[in-house]
Parts: structure tokens; sequence; C-alpha cells
């Protein structure tokens, strides 16, 4: 049985660069033969992470379509761009609603604890968006997530890409076939997909 992938950028500003190395990704992980599904972080907005809000109005309906998504497949990656030296507001503000999310209707949803999930990086700087990736891999070990080790990190991003979304460093082309493959053998072997 394939394994299924879930793979996001942490940006959705269209071409993001995070969102091109989502977009490689995908491309690697179907040629190894993974059922890849690919969403946008635009497509479920959510308000500020806020336990006042959630007293009073609840968990917002996106956050639990995100939580289904997540327990729906063996495995996550996420691509995250930096900001400021750490991990983008869109994608810790949807890792934290999600986090809040223990039920779907009458069932127990916990979509992180034991997750297998891996990481990319990237941005226009020389160093790849690495600050980030660690602050996003000290977080998803937080909530329970089951890390691979290995990561690709993409510098100078502005220039990394031929125009048909391949990676111009064999380097980069390399560490992506490695880690899509450690992320789809760890997905086969610790599944809890719902």
């Amino acid at each position: 049985m394939a394994a299924r992938i879930l793979v996001f950028a942490g940006s959705s500003r269209k071409g993001a660069y995070s969102g091109r190395t989502a977009d490689a990704a995908m491309k690697e992980l179907a040629l190894q033969g993974a059922e890849v599904t690919r969403l946008s972080l635009a497509d479920y907005p959510l308000p500020i992470m806020d336990e006042d809000y959630e007293k009073e109005r609840g968990i917002p309906e996106n956050a639990v379509q995100l939580a289904r998504q997540i327990a729906a497949h063996d495995a996550v990656l996420i691509c995250t761009p930096e900001y400021n030296g750490s991990v983008p507001p869109l994608l810790k503000n949807a890792i934290d609603w999600v986090s809040r999310v223990k039920s779907d209707g009458n069932r127990a949803l916990r979509p992180y604890p034991g997750k297998v999930v891996g990481i990319c990086s990237s941005s226009n700087g020389h160093f790849a968006g690495i600050r980030a990736a660690n602050h996003l891999r000290a977080i998803l070990a937080h909530i329970g997530m089951e890390l691979v080790s290995a990561q690709v990190s993409v510098p100078n991003a502005a220039e990394a890409f031929e125009a048909d979304g391949a990676f111009r460093d064999e380097r980069l082309t390399k560490g992506m076939t490695r880690l899509c493959e450690s992320l789809i053998d760890r997905a086969r072997a610790f599944s809890t997909r719902a």
C-alpha cells in the first residue's frame, strides 16, 4: 500500500520559495510511489490563536479540517520559510490551533502524537532558513510528532529553481531524494493514520 503523505508550505505568498520547495518535494514523493496531498494554508484561514476566542466560540472549523487532513495521512512534510530568524506566524498559528483539536464529533482526534513528519526550509539568504527549521523541529517534537532526521534547506532560493521547478543544485536534488525516502520508510513503519 502506498504511503499517504501530506505536503504544505508555511507561506501562502504567490511564488513563495517554501511553496516551490513543497512542489519539488511533492514531485519527488510521487516519483517514489507515495500518494501525495498538497494543501495550502491559505485555504484554511484561522484567527490568531486565543484561548478566550476558543472559550467563547470554540475551535474554528478550519482547524478541525486541518486536523482531519493530518490524521488521514501516514506522514506530513512541512516546508517553512524563515521570518526574522524563526517560524512564520501563518504556520505557527495553524500548528497551535490544530493542537487544540481533541475530537471530531464523537470520536477522539489527536493528529500530532506519533505522526511522522519531515522538514524543509528555504530562504533567499545563505543560511537557507535553517534557524526556522530548528525552531520548527523543536515545536513539532514538543507536540509529540515523530521527526525524521533528514532535512532539506534551500539557500539563495531566488536562484535555486529551474523553470520546471527542479533544483539547479544536484546536492539539493539528492537531499530531497534522501528526505523523501526516509519519510516514506518511516511513514510505512510508524503510521498512525486515522
